[in-house]
């Protein structure tokens, strides 16, 4: 397959800058992977959609303040851009400099925090904070929201909230899982009401979910790392639902991800650590039966999966009806709900 062929034509407009003004306020369109039929709806419309033997897997990451200003001890100004966190004190970061930063390097970011830069990971550094606090506590404290790069607009107080889940628990994310942006508590409460189980689970988003595939050919394409955790909790809530004929719906790309690699062995079962599962057409699902997602860039990874996961042509049409009815895009734009093609 050619990465060509999941292009598309965007209008600008379209590319949405501000959150809905109420969480559950935005559309949903529903795609049924096996007739092909798709229904606008609003994404109030979920609860009915889905019955009271089904469980809904959300990703509690929360996102962290990940944007860190600074400078050199030479004095020229850095932005520092936390990728990830790999040890108490220690990160996965990409720098924005005038000249980047040697092995060894001091900067200093936020209010006065000194870094030193101890190695390179590929297009990443690995940075040392030397810092009496936990990296957490750093970034909470001289951190701003890391929205998208679509998002033209600088972060404001609006977004600290916003741009996280109403269930975020678990910090580590770069980046919102933003399927789960919509839900408010009144639809998690409608959900409950109707006896559909909640399954938690956790993966943490990298920056690289915004990295544009580079390749010509999409197998050639290899995936960012992320760290993941499914409990067994999750899984006894998952056979569960499946032992009473219920389905899997899984809130959003990461989700589906960390179900998908905790079943590498062809059986869904409690796992954590690190993948770069890289699903396109071609891939057999294991878990999830339904998949609710938001509007995906053009040529990435992350439309190649909902291509694999509704079918390739399935998409290119209901892609082409969110343009026609003016869907808004990406991060905080409208929802999807993708029944399983086969």
């Amino acid at each position: 397959m050619l990465v060509s062929e999941f292009d598309y034509a965007l209008p600008g407009e379209l590319v949405a800058q501000h959150p809905a003004a109420e969480r559950a306020a935005s559309r949903l369109l529903h795609l049924d992977g096996s007739s092909g039929a798709i229904q606008d709806l609003r994404f109030d419309d979920l609860p009915r959609l889905v019955a009271p033997n089904d469980v809904v897997v959300v990703n509690d990451t929360r996102v962290v303040k990940a944007r860190l200003a600074g400078r050199k001890r030479t004095g020229g100004k850095i932005e520092v851009f936390v990728e990830r966190i790999v040890a108490p004190h220690e990160a996965l970061a990409m720098i924005r400099a005038s000249h980047p930063p040697s092995t060894g390097a001091e900067l200093v970011v936020g209010a006065g925090v000194p870094v030193r830069v101890i190695g390179r990971e590929d297009d990443l550094y690995r940075l040392r904070f030397l810092s009496g606090i936990s990296l957490e506590q750093v970034l909470e404290r001289n951190g701003t929201v890391p929205l998208p790069p679509y998002i033209t607009r600088p972060a404001d107080a609006g977004d600290a909230a916003r741009y996280q889940t109403v269930y975020a628990d678990k910090p580590g994310a770069v980046a919102a899982p933003t399927a789960g942006l919509h839900f408010d508590q009144a639809t998690l409460d409608a959900l409950a009401g109707k006896g559909v189980k909640i399954a938690k689970i956790t993966l943490h988003v990298g920056a690289g979910t915004f990295q544009p595939v580079r390749t010509e050919n999409v197998e050639d394409h290899r995936m960012h790392r992320e760290r993941y955790s499914v409990s067994r909790e999750a899984v006894t809530t998952i056979e569960a639902a499946r032992a009473s004929s219920g389905r899997v719906l899984a809130v959003g790309t990461t989700s589906l991800r960390a179900l998908e690699a905790a079943a590498a062995s062809g059986k869904l079962e409690p796992a954590s650590g690190e993948t770069d599962l890289f699903i396109h057409p071609g891939y057999a699902f294991r878990v999830a039966d339904r998949l609710l997602t938001n509007f995906h860039l053009p040529k990435s990874s992350l439309l190649m999966l909902v291509s694999a996961f509704g079918g390739t042509d399935n998409l290119r049409r209901a892609y082409a009806q969110a343009i026609r009815e003016r869907y808004r895009f990406f991060s905080y734009g409208d929802a999807m709900l993708i029944e399983r093609s086969v």
